[in-house]
């Protein structure tokens, strides 16, 4: 491993380079992030896996980096035109563009006006000019005359294109003005003559502008699909006179004939080659800037909402709202088992508003159901009435308004076919839409991250990092939690850390031919798993109610002797687990001496002590459960100031969309979040919090409600 790239690692992220050492070189040994993060942290120091996943891809960028600067220095070197200095040069840059800039002028070059003036023999002409000779006159030029070049004037103007490129490919002069573009520049946009924007999405940016430094990632993604819909024309302004006196005060070093000939060749330069291509390098950085953050934003919204509590041991009705179709309704037991479809018709066209009440009730008191959860698409606020009337006249059911963003991805998917082959899609997707509530993650894993909806604007950023950063939030997610080994669909078990496809079928295949596994040690001794699979994998599935309590805490089964000579310490053994006795018996031990005298590591031990303690843990119950209800809220039952209870369902750069109970979201601004100065709504919100809230602005018309988490009354 690259030493200097680690040290510019630790630098970089603030972490020792002895714990990156490590984390690489678990990595490089096969070892998978949430592995390394859960029980590796006497390696790695405590790394967790947002930190291990950071210095892997910034040791992957440098090295990639390193690589190309080799590359460049191979190549220059290779024309016999490799110095100290350019080496020097190469070797100091922090990016690969800055690398690009000083290959610039070694490139072979594609056919240019300059590699065109060269070629008529102009070459010595520009470098007589960039000498700024205290003589030039026209006896200078004639020299160069030649069957291509037939005049003065020719010859001038090949010179000057040859100085223009000269300049443009001076990596010192792009590095300056790409920095001045960056801090002096003024993003501008204007609405395209012509262009039709019949819903005025883009109408804030129809005569837009804002300094490039201090412009939003969201206002950047929006700026350029307005641009690719053609509905924008889009360009950096700065001050081009600044950057021209710079370029001349760099340039011309002292008067002579040629000063007026150098200055035209500086401002073609800059016109027609630096700042098109400088614009275009400063828009792209902002690009990439703003698809960083806006899939930052979409983890941690991904991850917040897979992490909302489930609703352990509850019976729920899945309602799948629509109009003309009727609603699709699934009764799933405590264990995500159906055991009732139905459809009703309470909506036009057929208006069985009774009787759909009616049959609500009967399936509530036959199947004791505890919670109705309604999907928040079409239909769901007509159909929430329905069930807040159906409520009044039935105890102990509580609904929960529910998304069903994907819920139609996963109902028409092969996993939803098989899962279910005899029930239609809108069936398929009832069924989804109540085990979301017992189950959050469990259910949304079957379904593409992408299409979860709590993103911003998600189709206009890299879709393969997309893709990969919201896998691993999924992954991380799913190895936090663990999963039951006796029934983990295929769905889950493929986060798991270091399971592959053949492991994954052979468990499948074992679970259905014993009925159950019994321990992780019978998933060793059938050989279902390889042995570093095994080691990668095992810590994260749980067999509860298993041969041996300890594999129902996430110990890893290599510490299992470590935990026993622990329980042994303390005079207890693995049937405590859990106990008020054992607990109370870990409380009173001091950690730090323990660790020393049973030579196990302060980090395994702590972790060993909190699985034994509290074994079944499930750390989303930390989180807020579902905000349930029993009446129905319209607009109509609103005015300024009036206070409510709402879901957060979606954060977003300018704000937060909060679920109160209407049709559509209402939303709070960055800057009714909180009196404290925030960057990022996120600082405060997450998808999944329950808030209060007080209504600001209510738009009947657009049945809009603009919200404000700041109490009037304070």
């Amino acid at each position: 491993m690259n030493e200097e790239i680690i040290k510019q690692i630790s630098e970089e992220l603030n972490i020792n380079e002895s714990s990156i050492n490590s984390a690489l070189k678990l990595l490089r040994d096969g070892n998978t992030i949430p592995f390394i993060a859960r029980y590796r942290k006497e390696a790695t120091n405590g790394l967790n896996e947002e930190e291990i996943r950071k210095i892997n891809e910034y040791y992957e960028y440098q090295n990639n980096l390193l690589k190309r600067k080799e590359d460049v220095i191979r190549l220059i070197d290779e024309k016999g035109l490799l110095t100290d200095e350019i080496k020097t040069n190469i070797m100091n840059a922090k990016k690969i563009v800055e690398v690009e800039d000083i290959y610039a002028p070694f490139k072979e070059k594609k056919k240019t006006k300059a590699t065109e003036a060269i070629k008529n023999g102009l070459e010595g002409l520009a470098k007589i000019i960039m000498s700024f000779p205290t003589t030039f006159n026209s006896e200078t030029i004639k020299k160069y005359l030649n069957e291509n070049v037939k005049t003065e004037s020719d010859a001038l103007e090949g010179a000057k294109y040859i100085i223009a490129e000269w300049i443009s490919d001076n990596a010192y002069y792009r590095k300056w003005i790409r920095s001045y573009f960056f801090k002096n520049g003024i993003i501008t946009s204007k609405l395209k003559k012509n262009a039709n924007d019949e819903n005025k999405t883009y109408e804030m940016y129809y005569d837009y502008k804002e300094n490039v430094k201090y412009i939003k990632p969201h206002r950047v993604l929006a700026i350029n699909r307005g641009e690719n819909e053609k509905i924008l024309s889009v360009s950096i302004d700065v001050n081009n006179d600044e950057i021209i006196s710079y370029l001349e005060s760099k340039i011309i070093k002292k008067e002579s004939p040629v000063k007026d000939i150098v200055i035209e060749s500086i401002k073609d330069s800059y016109k027609r080659l630096i700042a098109p291509s400088i614009e275009r390098e400063v828009r792209s950085e902002l690009t990439l800037q703003s698809e960083d953050k806006s899939i930052e934003v979409f983890k941690e919204n991904l991850e917040n909402l897979l992490l909302i509590p489930p609703m352990k041991d509850k019976i729920v009705l899945g309602f799948d709202p629509a109009f003309r179709t009727g609603c699709k309704l699934a009764v799933v037991d405590n264990t995500s088992k159906v055991l009732n479809i139905s459809v009703i018709y309470p909506h036009e066209p057929k208006n069985e508003w009774e009787k759909s009440k009616e049959t609500l009730k009967d399936l509530i008191n036959k199947y004791h159901i505890d919670i109705i959860a309604i999907g928040n698409g079409t239909a769901s606020r007509e159909s929430e009435k329905l069930v807040s009337e159906t409520l009044k006249d039935v105890k102990n059911c509580k609904y929960a308004i529910v998304s069903e963003a994907g819920a139609s991805v996963y109902s028409a998917s092969p996993l939803a076919i098989s899962e279910f082959p005899n029930l239609h899609v809108e069936q398929r997707s009832a069924v989804s839409i109540a085990r979301r509530l017992q189950d959050p993650l469990n259910e949304l894993v079957k379904i593409d991250p992408k299409s979860i909806g709590v993103g911003q604007y998600q189709h206009d950023v890299s879709q393969k990092k997309l893709s990969e950063s919201l896998d691993f939030t999924v992954t991380k997610c799913v190895n936090n939690v663990g999963v039951n080994i006796n029934t983990a669909s295929p769905s889950i078990l493929k986060y798991i850390s270091g399971l592959t496809k053949t492991a994954i079928d052979k468990i499948i295949k074992y679970r259905e031919e014993n009925g159950k596994i019994k321990s992780r040690e019978e998933i060793k001794k059938k050989k279902l798993l390889n042995d570093k699979v095994y080691e990668q994998s095992i810590g994260f599935m749980r067999v509860i109610d298993g041969d041996n309590p300890l594999d129902k805490t996430n110990i890893h089964t290599e510490s299992y002797d470590k935990t026993l000579k622990l329980l042994n310490y303390i005079n207890m053994n693995v049937n405590d687990i859990g106990t008020k006795e054992l607990i109370n018996s870990l409380d009173k031990i001091d950690p730090t001496k323990v660790s020393k005298e049973l030579d196990i590591d302060l980090y395994t031990l702590n972790d060993i002590i909190d699985s034994l303690k509290q074994p079944n843990r499930d750390f989303r119950d930390d989180y807020e459960m579902p905000l349930l209800k029993s009446d129905i809220l319209t607009i109509d039952n609103l005015k300024i100031g009036t206070h409510l209870e709402g879901t957060v369902r979606n954060v977003v750069d300018f704000g937060a969309f909060i679920d109160i109970g209407l049709h559509n979201d209402g939303l709070v601004h960055i800057s009714k979040i909180t009196n404290k100065y925030i960057k990022h709504p996120s600082e405060v919100l997450s998808v999944g919090d329950i808030v209060t809230c007080y209504v600001i602005d209510i738009n009947k018309d657009k049945e809009k409600v603009s919200l404000s988490l700041i109490d009037p009354n304070k």
